[in-house]
């Protein structure tokens, strides 16, 4: 065999008389066994916890994938709605995670502007020391005595300045790699015409970034709205968020024992963000790609 025939590359042709080749049976049994695999992973505790949230007390406690006897879907929800004090909850997660989106996603897509357009080796080390939040872990110690030294700790604004300061790293990251992609001379010849950097970035830069903006908002809505860690010391009780509501609940004895009241819990919480999702998954999807493949 000469060695012609190793360098030749694959071609279209190739692929399709490869894929025709392949017997009928093993099609399909790939098409199961994904099928199979996506029911267990998804399908399964989905069923389980809708199930759970529908059945009374006495029938949740034996946690299992049988269906109930007697549907309690929507009182259970009322009564976590009312005995739970979700109303405030859920406000104070709107409080805490649109400003904190919106000033992360604002101050993280200008530096990224400036990390991308300037490749001198002094901003190589800045843009590293900008995305290093992403593997190092905040001080949550002395981020809570910074806050109360300023009197923001308990705050909705500290809360709010905690988790730009956290999730900046990932705007950064996401989005500087994708402006190095934008070729400069659009930017040039805005700048030749006289417009100042804002207008630059806000007229032309921004608009461009709108697949992996959308990639970065649902992630950092995904991290803060189910977060109870950071919101646990943070706030000390003096505000309420979704997670944390059910935390305390549930330690205060409300919930003790009522699986059925906290599955119903649960679906209430994650609503919000499965409509977001199912509404922006294709611009997701895009963005990670788009930034993949350019």
């Amino acid at each position: 065999m000469s060695m012609a025939s190793f360098d030749a590359k694959p071609t279209a042709d190739d692929a399709s008389r490869y894929h025709a080749r392949k017997p009928m049976w093993r099609k399909v049994s790939h098409v199961v066994i994904l099928v199979l695999l996506v029911i267990v992973a998804l399908g399964l505790p989905f069923y389980l916890l809708v199930v759970t949230a529908g059945k009374d007390q006495k029938e949740a406690l034996q946690l299992s994938l049988s269906l109930p006897t007697k549907w309690h879907l929507f009182e259970n929800f009322g009564t976590v709605i009312r005995d739970g004090k979700m109303i405030p909850a859920f406000f104070g997660s709107i409080i805490v995670t649109v400003p904190s989106v919106l000033i992360a996603l604002v101050l993280g897509s200008m530096a990224s502007w400036i990390l991308a357009r300037r490749t001198t080796r002094a901003m190589s080390v800045v843009y590293s020391l900008c995305i290093s939040g992403l593997i190092l872990p905040p001080a949550v110690v002395t981020v809570m005595m910074l806050l109360k030294m300023i009197g923001l700790s308990g705050t909705a604004v500290g809360m709010i300045c905690v988790y730009v300061g956290i999730y900046l790293s990932t705007v950064i990251f996401f989005v500087t790699g994708f402006i190095r992609t934008i070729p400069p001379s659009l930017e040039e010849s805005a700048r030749i015409d006289g417009a100042s950097p804002i207008r630059i970035f806000f007229k032309i830069v921004l608009p461009l970034l709108g697949p992996t903006m959308a990639s970065a908002t649902i992630l950092l809505i995904l991290y803060i709205w189910n977060d109870v860690f950071y919101a646990l010391f943070i706030l000390s009780g003096k505000m309420d968020t979704l997670p944390l509501n059910l935390y305390n609940v549930a330690n205060a004895g409300l919930y003790l024992n009522n699986w059925h009241l906290i599955f119903a819990y649960i679906i209430l919480m994650s609503l919000p963000l499965l409509i977001i999702f199912a509404f922006a998954q294709k611009k997701i999807i895009s963005g990670i790609t788009g930034g993949a493949v350019k």
